[in-house]
């Protein structure tokens, strides 16, 4: 198979994006190379640096395909992943994967399914590219493993009410769980600011209580506590909704044409999402509703004033940049797969995630397809894919020993 060469290729990612700021390293591992061997090795190593030498290690050997399949992530049950979910994410070389749904399984029982599709996973030069596992494990309502193993947690305004201290502890055990269970990645914590004056009538976040409280300072404070908790255990956390879903009435999983109209640029309630960048979280997730004092002609996802502009540029983001979900939401119901996936590559997204493997061919094929006359969104997909990588490579995911 051909080799995709894209502008670029033969940079360091380091210099090429500035470093990826995947600082909130699991330094313990960097490239498949335990933390103290890899120090032995290169006693001034940066893990930033080495993560991204090592992406670039892994990028050169790898056919277009390969590449094409880092930039998504794909649902599959966490209970049950069905045969036809994972022939596709296999057949598409998808690099990350999401446990969705419900299981009440245990950890034990997870692992085995984790385990399971981990062995799809891609291999370059010998060296399999391991699969980056995700799950939703907030909390409250948004729980998706339990079972023997996994501790019942709290809704986040509940774990608001304690201590950073007593609530970065948690998190570390929570995390240590989610670990145990073979997951790298949570999606959460929730960043989003609710105002009390809203409280439950926000139905994607307040509704359920996935809010840390009703102030920036009480939301920045332990929504970087829960992420610091589960660094410690080494499980990769992702800040969500940017810029904030707090201020919105409708939910953009069941609802269209959700729109925000007080955030500005200059928000208090950004605080959040500005505190855990300056703590290094590896991810961040954007949106699907409509700012309109940022971005009136756009939903987040799909909009390089938010991307590129406020999240890189102002708030000066470095890592991983994700989607909320393009597969099924009912916000990009309007637009086609292809349009989704190419929308938010464009704007200065990374990782398209979709809990519907389904629609991950069109989406690749779309992407595909517009590389081949678009320079700027070629090397913007070269960009993406390098901070996949790097990403996994801080999270000891690529074998560069």
């Amino acid at each position: 198979m051909s080799r995709l060469r894209l502008p670029g290729a033969g940079r360091s990612a380091a210099l090429r994006a500035g470093v990826p700021l995947v600082s909130m390293m699991l330094a313990a591992t960097v490239c498949g190379v335990p933390g103290a061997r890899a120090q032995a090795l290169h006693p001034a190593a940066d893990p930033a640096v080495a993560a991204a030498s090592c992406a670039d290690s892994v990028y050169n050997d790898m056919t277009q395909a390969q590449r094409m399949g880092q930039l998504f992530m794909g649902g599959v049950s966490a209970s049950s992943p069905s045969a036809t979910d994972l022939r596709t994410l296999r057949d598409q070389h998808v690099g990350s994967v999401m446990l969705t749904g419900r299981s009440s399984a245990g950890v034990t029982a997870t692992r085995n399914v984790v385990d399971g599709i981990r062995g799809q996973a891609d291999t370059v030069s010998g060296k399999r590219v391991g699969l980056l596992v995700a799950t939703d494990q907030e909390g409250g309502q948004v729980q998706v493993l339990s079972g023997p193993g996994f501790s019942t947690m709290p809704d986040a305004l509940t774990q608001g009410g304690w201590s950073t201290s007593t609530l970065r502890s948690r998190a570390a055990g929570w995390a240590g769980q989610l670990k145990s269970a073979g997951v790298d990645l949570n999606l959460a914590p929730v960043a989003d600011v609710v105002p009390a004056s809203l409280g439950t009538r926000n139905q994607p976040i307040g509704r359920y209580y996935r809010e840390y409280g009703h102030t920036p300072d009480v939301v920045a404070s332990h929504s970087k506590a829960f992420a610091v908790g589960s660094k410690q255990a080494g499980v990769m956390t992702t800040l969500k909704h940017f810029p904030g879903l707090g201020r919105v009435i409708g939910n953009t999983d069941t609802t269209a044409n959700v729109v925000d109209s007080v955030t500005t640029t200059t928000s208090s309630y950004l605080t959040p999402f500005k505190s855990g960048i300056q703590a290094g979280s590896p991810l961040v997730m954007i949106s699907l509703a409509t700012y309109t004092k940022i971005d009136p002609n756009h939903i987040a996802a799909f909009s390089p004033t938010v991307v590129r502009k406020l999240l890189r540029t102002q708030l000066g983001f470095k890592g991983v940049v994700i989607s909320d979900d393009l597969g099924q939401a009912v916000a990009v119901r309007s637009y086609t797969p292809a349009q989704r996936a190419t929308g938010f590559l464009a704007a200065g997204g990374d990782l398209v995630l979709t809990v519907k493997p389904s629609t991950v061919p069109a989406m690749a094929q779309a992407v595909s397809s517009r590389m081949q006359t678009d320079a700027a969104f070629r090397s913007g997909v070269a960009d993406s894919v390098h901070r996949v990588l790097a990403a996994k490579a801080a999270a000891g995911l690529l074998n560069c020993g």
